[in-house]
Order: structure tokens, then sequence, then C-alpha cells
């Protein structure tokens, strides 16, 4: 035996003596491969569970959305002025006719107090141009001519106080401020945004729609809106497709407009438009059946005696309801749990004398 036979025959004795060793402090808990392999029956039988069984879906296609307010109005300075004071903040209610902020309309003020002094005048010399008239001292046209300048003066009069009254922004509806686009003490000029509303109680969801699918869906005419981050799914009370096309995207714009005071939907969230365009059968599980451990996924299967064995699963899309579609790993009538790690603790739990 040469020496690198030698050494080679001791690391191979190391090595088995060392994997040995190993094999003794393995826990008896059943692995991932073992759950999957044997049926262990269940200490608590109180584990919630359903019957898998096909039912009818819609068929269609998702589409990313943003949800947007049905009535929303940016107000915008119609003068120019400081912002001298600001009475509400983003997420208060305020009714129509509240008064939102003030600008300093001292300049507009001036101009005001010029065109109602001139009015009087008017008013005065065209009292004088009727008697005067009335006596045959002035002659028509000259009445005429003081009658114009008296509704010159009416005129500017108006114009000068309706500009006066742009000093105090009130709100041209009820709802929520959005936003406020200025502080007190910024310069406000005329169409500057200040602030934005909207009503909450009509919400909306805008998508864009490939131009190829809008002949499928003008059969059904019908959607849903799935809120990925809670949950929620919601059907869409009215569904608007926009006559037109976009040219460069070839998109048509559809709105879906949700039903009336939904809670904790609000401007600019992110939804999912899921519309119709037929239906069919398919096999679906909650998704509080799925159990995922790293790339595998799986659910409990319960027999008739309460044994459950865990069972690798394929799945589809999420369907009308929020659950999902399973494409193969189950059979409709086989029974799974509903809480796949209980169920998952109560199979590594050693049986109860």
């Amino acid at each position: 035996m040469t020496h690198h036979d030698f050494l080679l025959k001791g690391f191979l004795l190391f090595l088995t003596a060392l994997v040995s060793s190993l094999a003794g402090l393995v826990p008896a808990s059943r692995s991932f491969a073992a759950d999957a392999a044997q049926n262990v029956p269940l200490q608590d039988k109180t584990v919630a569970s359903v019957i898998v069984q096909l039912r009818q879906v819609d068929l269609g296609f998702p589409v990313e959305a943003t949800v947007e307010a049905v009535h929303q109005a940016t107000v915008a300075a119609q003068i120019q002025g400081r912002v001298v004071e600001m009475r509400v903040e983003a997420g208060q209610w305020v009714k129509r006719g509240d008064l939102l902020l003030r600008l300093d309309a001292r300049e507009a003020a001036g101009s005001d107090v010029s065109a109602r002094a001139a009015l009087v005048q008017a008013g005065a010399a065209y009292e004088r141009s009727k008697s005067l008239h009335a006596q045959k001292y002035i002659s028509q046209a000259a009445l005429d001519q003081s009658a114009a300048a008296l509704k010159v003066a009416q005129g500017a009069a108006g114009a000068t106080g309706a500009t006066l009254s742009h000093g105090n922004v009130t709100a041209p509806m009820a709802g929520v401020v959005a936003q406020r686009h200025v502080e007190p003490g910024e310069m406000a000029t005329p169409g500057l945004p200040l602030v934005t509303l909207f009503d909450p109680k009509s919400m909306r969801v805008i998508a864009s729609l490939p131009q190829y699918k809008l002949a499928e869906l003008k059969k059904s005419g019908s959607a849903r809106i799935e809120f990925p981050e809670t949950g929620k799914w919601l059907d869409a009370t009215r569904l608007e497709i926009l006559p037109t096309v976009d040219a460069r995207s070839h998109t048509a714009t559809a709105r879906l407009y949700l039903p009336d005071n939904v809670e904790a939907v609000v401007p600019g969230m992110y939804a999912r438009a899921h519309f119709t365009i037929g239906q069919a059968q398919k096999l679906t599980v909650p998704q509080a059946a799925i159990l995922r451990r790293g790339e595998v996924t799986a659910v409990y299967v319960l027999d008739q005696n309460g044994a459950a064995r865990m069972r690798q699963v394929r799945l589809g899309e999420a369907v009308s309801g929020g659950e999902l579609e399973v494409l193969a790993g189950i059979d409709p009538g086989e029974r799974i749990s509903l809480n796949p790690v209980k169920t998952g603790i109560e199979m590594k739990m050693p049986a109860s004398k």
C-alpha cells in the first residue's frame, strides 16, 4: 500500500465516523418529505377545513388601476395677493362655502372704494340730467350720455366688488382637504393652485384597456376591483369606457365606479381591475389553506379518519372572491385544512397516550 492509498483510506474512515456521529444528533421530528409521505392522525379534531369543489368563476383579464375621486376640485387664486391666513389642514372635512384661506386684498379694496365713489357720482349726474331734460335745458343725447356713464360706473363697481370677494377663498363643494398647495406668507397669483378638495363618498378606478380587448369586453360589460394590500374585492356599480383611444399607447381609458362610502379607499391608491369576458368551472381553494415553504406550495389533505397528509399543488391566478385556482395536486371532493400551520404543528407532536 502506497502512502497515498494509506491517507485516502484514513480519510474515508474519518468521514464514515463523522457521518455516524451526526446521524445520532438528528432530531426525531419529521422532515418536509416525511410529512408529505405519511398520514398522521391529528390530536385536535376541531381544525377548520373545507371540501374542495368546482365552482363557476369569471374569466377575464386584470389591468393595473388607480383610485380617484368622482368629485374633486382644485381651488385656484383669482387675484394676486399674499396668503395672510390658512383656515384648513390636510384631511379636514369642510362644507360648501366654508372659508379656506384669506389673501391680502388691500389693493382690490382700494379699487372697489374708488369704483363705488364713481358710481355715486355717476348716479347724481344722471339725476341732474333727468331734471334738466324735463325742463328742456339739455337734449335727449345729453341725457343718454349720462345714463350710459351711470351703467359704466355700475359695471365697474360690480367688477371691483367681485374682485374684492376673491380675497376670501371658500370651498366650492363639501369634502375633505386633500392637499394645501400654499402656506401663509406665500404670494398667490391668478391661476395658482391653493387647495385641493375631494368628496370621499364617491370614488372610481381608472384603468387603461388594451385596444385588442375592447371587442371582448363590450359583450359582458362587467368588472370587479381588487385591492391587493387589503385583500378586498368590490363589484363595479358602473363601467364606463371613453370613446377615444390613445394614439401612442393604443389603450382606452376605463372608469369603474365603486359603491358609495367605501371605507379605507382614498384617491391615489393602487388597485387592480378584473374585467369579465366569460365564465368557466374551476377548482379553487381559499388562500388561507395554502402553505408555502420556499419554492414549494402545498395543502394539508384530510382523510375520513381525520389523518392529514401534505400534498404539493400547482396554483393558477386569483379568481373572484379572493380564492386561488388549483391547476394540479388535488381533486374535487377532497377535504383540506384551513389552518395549515396548526395542522403542521399537530403532525409533529407526539401522539398522546
